[in-house]
């Protein structure tokens, strides 16, 4: 992006936004609901839920676009606000809110059910659930980075558990239980259409992480739509399962509806012995699937806390909400206040009289408001062409704008067709969020499009042509050596170069990226960071470009960057320590020196004054790139002399001459580097102790360039090798540095690029 704007990285492919979608569809609604639908609609519950899909499949679609053209934090909040007015803005903003917190307390409900396999109007589940929740809150007010990772987990057991359960139930389906199929009559399989929409709010999530999908005119819309379709699969052929198996009335008076209908599909097997005792497999798979149950509500709640506190952001930047609520701690980097007071109304909420399908009800019919003016947000928009709306993704031209419409028209009629309680609840959230705009956000709230907005990424144009290092800056005590150093790597290469300066600022999951601007002391340190080093490349005369990044993981959104500017070299400052046990050079470095694919170039200790440069010459296979840098560094700092040294054993034919072969070495090494005869001088040592005499020879120097053993710099362990000890013992400047290598793909990475392609 341009030296005045911030990036956020794009680091998510295909495979991660599918899976982030995924993560927040396969939740507590299939666990919780079977019982609550079968009631309503009976055996044809399933087709309910294919109304639910279809309508969020249109929605996706229309989300799509609207990411792709505006990605920005707030969702269909944002969307809606900018495209049809703070007036509209504000009810949808109220809604999602509303909507999230509804559905919370729906999961947390569910989540005491099966717990204490209690209704969930008993108090025990009531303060199961409260309790549940408090903790959630003060998980994500604390702000935990691993929850990310224990999420995806919980998301891939859940996956396996309800395949199992599908594969195991259908062998044991009764036909004649799916007779009468809608005893409730059509009307009623509409009106629960309603209340499974709950189970699909999830997919927005991927929209909200638009500025951070890789290609996202392709993999935002087939994520979306895979995220979509995936879970509406396992819906159906769930209840499908659960009313073949079970009657209706056992069903909707079960507690744990989806371990009931797992203990009566997987009695069929028996029972068998484990030494004295005897294991009942219908046993075994009602508590496997209480424990999934209770996995998959305690997820789901995680995620709508943070949903929630992202649309606080997104009202409270555009003033449609007070931005009190948007204040970031200062020791966890969380949106607190928002968090606290989402908690709050959830905790409320639990504790009301409502009932749990009600809860259900209202969270799907405040999201179908949202969806159906999110549709009418695309045909304004269409008509409109604002500057800055270039979506990467339109919905085809023989779809549009049949999407939209249909999609809008869907929405509503759901909505008209759900139970009149829930209509004049939703009713009175539309009505205060009317009252809200009409006496607070109709004065405050802005009234721009894009212009002054939260951070987004822009494309940059990268010029295949050009020899780009890159330099992450984060202290300023050695940003200025570390540019002259990068400048002196760019200034010896033919043709034209480039150095591009970043700081990234790392944020928690509780926290949009987005949300970076409302920590000004932050924002304006990196800023200052960026300005000093375009001062010192305007200085040294050399072409600067800086970027400011916004990302979750500093080494992975290094690599992100390195890819997209087509880098050739990347020199990073270093400390010379070793962080931790399973840490070799820190979090940030370790994946950019074991996966970055161009030149990696570690700094300890950056001096003005190189003084007598020494440089490795041995038979490691990073050894000229070594030399290379050496060079670099001799010609940029004239002062300076360079020693190419080798060691050599003693040896065991007394016609072979070491310091010859020595020389030979260093010769060969020099000529891979790029240097000249008269630009060095060789030294070659004889010793059988190679690691001690090195060590001992290049301490004797102020600057060492030294080659990373191995062919994985990382893999290898240099901790305990030549080159960490001379890091250790040398007291002057120490480059070390590898050349670019292509890791071998893991399997992993090798699915990611079969479907990205």
């Amino acid at each position: 992006m341009s030296d005045d704007g911030a990036d956020l990285a794009r680091d998510l492919g295909f495979l991660e936004a599918y899976t982030l979608g995924l993560g927040t569809m396969i939740g507590a609604g299939i666990f919780v609901l079977p019982g609550i639908v079968a009631e309503s609609a009976g055996p044809a519950s399933m087709i309910s839920f294919m109304i639910g899909g279809v309508v969020a499949l249109l929605a996706a679609l229309s989300l799509s676009e609207l990411a792709t053209g505006m990605p920005k934090a707030g969702g269909s909040y944002y969307y809606v606000n900018h495209a049809l007015g703070s007036f509209f803005g504000t009810i949808v903003g109220w809604g999602m809110w509303a909507g999230l917190m509804f559905a919370t307390a729906f999961y947390m409900l569910g989540f005491g059910q099966y717990l204490l396999n209690q209704p969930s109007d008993a108090l025990l589940v009531v303060l199961a659930a409260v309790t549940m929740a408090s903790l959630l809150v003060a998980v994500n007010y604390r702000g935990v980075k691993e929850t990310g990772s224990l999420q995806n987990v919980i998301v891939v057991l859940l996956l396996g558990l309800i395949i199992v359960f599908i594969l195991v139930g259908l062998l044991a389906i009764d036909p004649g239980l799916l007779d009468p199929f809608a005893p409730q009559g059509w009307p009623a399989v509409g009106a629960t259409a309603g209340t499974v929409f709950v189970t699909f709010i999830g997919f927005e999530v991927i929209a909200t992480s638009a500025e951070e999908i890789e290609d996202p005119g392709r993999n935002l819309p087939l994520s979306m739509i895979a995220a979509v379709v995936t879970p509406t699969i396992l819906y159906v052929l769930v209840m499908l399962v659960s009313t073949g198996i079970l009657e209706i009335p056992e069903l909707a008076d079960s507690a744990v509806p989806v371990a009931t209908v797992a203990a009566a599909a997987a009695g069929m097997f028996g029972s068998t012995s484990v030494g004295e005792y005897t294991l009942e497999f219908a046993t075994v798979g009602s508590l496997v699937m209480i424990v999934g149950a209770i996995l998959a509500t305690v997820s789901s709640a995680n995620a709508s806390i943070l949903s929630a506190a992202r649309v606080n952001f997104a009202m409270g930047r555009d003033r449609v909400l007070t931005n009190w609520l948007n204040k970031i701690h200062t020791t966890y980097r969380t949106p607190y206040r928002a968090i606290l007071v989402t908690g709050g109304v959830i905790l409320a909420l639990i504790a009301s009289p409502l009932p749990i399908d009600t809860l259900a009800d209202v969270a799907s019919f405040m999201f179908l408001i949202t969806y159906a003016l999110v549709h009418v947000a695309v045909i304004v928009l269409r008509r409109a062409e604002p500057d800055g709306y270039e979506p990467d993704f339109e919905i085809p031209s023989i779809a549009y704008p049949i999407v939209p419409i249909l999609g809008s028209l869907a929405c509503l009629i759901v909505m008209l067709q759900m139970a009149w309680e829930v209509q004049l609840i939703g009713a009175g959230i539309v009505v205060v969020g009317i009252l809200w705009y009409q006496f607070y956000a109709k004065e405050q709230a802005l009234s721009t499009t894009l212009i002054g907005e939260a951070v987004a990424p822009s494309e940059t144009t990268v010029d295949e042509d050009v020899y780009r290092v890159v330099v992450p800056i984060s202290n300023p005590e050695t940003q200025q050596l570390l540019i002259k150093y990068a400048a002196a790597s760019a200034a010896s290469q033919d043709g034209e170069t480039e150095l591009v300066a970043i700081n990234v600022i790392e944020v928690p999951p509780q926290m949009s990226p987005a949300q970076i601007e409302l920590e000004q002391e932050r924002v304006e340190s990196q800023q200052a960071l960026l300005e000093n080093a375009r001062d010192v490349a305007e200085e040294l005369d050399v072409p600067v470009r800086t970027r400011a990044i916004v990302g979750r993981h500093a080494g992975d959104t290094l690599l992100s960057v390195l890819t997209e500017e087509n880098a050739d070299h990347v020199l990073l400052g270093w400390s010379g320590e070793r962080r931790r046990r399973d840490v070799l050079f820190g979090s940030t470095i370790d994946p950019v020196l074991e996966r970055a694919p161009c030149d990696v170039t570690l700094v300890k200790d950056p001096r003005d004054s190189l003084g007598d440069i020494v440089t490795l010459a041995g038979g490691g296979p990073h050894a000229p790139v070594s030399a290379a840098r050496a060079r670099e560094l001799m010609r940029a700092f004239p002062e300076s002399t360079l020693t190419m040294l080798n060691v050599q054993p003693e040896p065991d034919d007394d016609d072979v001459d070491p310091v010859d072969v020595g020389r030979e070495m260093i010769a060969d090494v020099a000529a891979a580097g790029g240097l000249e005869e008269h630009e060095y001088e060789s030294q070659v040592v004889v010793s059988n102790d190679l690691s001690e005499t090195l060590v001992t020879e290049v301490t004797e120097y102020d600057t060492v360039c030294v080659g990373a053993t191995g062919s994985s710099a990382v893999a290898q362990a240099l901790y305990g090798s030549i080159p960490q000890r001379i890091v250790d013992e040398s007291t002057g400047t120490v480059l070390m540095t590898r050349g670019e290598q292509r890791a071998p793909r893991t399997l992993r990475q090798a699915v990611i690029q079969r479907l990205e392609r």
